[in-house]
């Protein structure tokens, strides 16, 4: 597998991350050095680190992930996406909110954004490639689209001052992500 490939792999498994990333921008009040390295530190250690899971996990348990991989990633993500939508009108009324970059939220967000690249590992596995260039390739991709991600809502959120408004949104964004995992993988039709 050529480079190229192996990019082209990397970037269409980060663009879940970017979208959360994005996302995670709107709904900080701030975003410091600290959260910028929380969540792109996560996202490319998980995206890399599922990658390789699931090239060691190799065939024998293909068919297990795969029967529930959607579910699981549709299962987190609705539940960030429902708990975003909560404190944005939990924020609304005056009550606190919750960091994405932090504890619980931001592991099971790396988690449901990484479930595709243990598929990826396990193609890897299949076709017989080395999977350490690759999952490098993949985390460093990841980690990149997440401060791209990151930034770019900090700046949506600063040019439109749409606060909470933006947040549901971004809540929504989650969900049909979620919900477009599980069309993806043939649930709906």
């Amino acid at each position: 597998m050529s480079l190229h490939e192996i990019f082209f792999i990397a970037v269409a498994l980060a663009v879940d991350a970017f979208a959360v990333a994005l996302v995670s921008g709107v709904s900080l009040p701030e975003i410091t050095c600290r959260h910028t390295f929380r969540l792109c530190w996560h996202f490319g250690l998980f995206q890399a680190m599922m990658n390789v899971l699931g090239w060691l996990i190799g065939l024998s348990f293909r068919t297990l992930i795969e029967s529930v991989d959607h579910w699981i990633a549709f299962a987190l993500l609705l539940f960030v996406g429902s708990r975003m939508i909560i404190e944005a009108v939990r924020e609304e009324q005056g009550e606190g909110k919750t960091d994405p970059t932090r504890g619980r939220t931001m592991v099971m967000l790396a988690f449901a954004t990484s479930i595709d690249a243990l598929a990826v590992g396990l193609s890897f596995s299949i076709l017989n490639i080395s999977i350490w260039l690759p999952a490098l390739i993949i985390g460093l991709t990841a980690l990149l689209f997440t401060a791209g991600g990151l930034h770019l809502g900090r700046a949506l959120k600063n040019s439109a001052k749409i606060g909470a408004g933006v947040e549901i949104f971004g809540g929504l964004v989650l969900i049909v992500i979620g919900i477009k995992i599980l069309f993806d993988h043939g649930v709906f039709g």
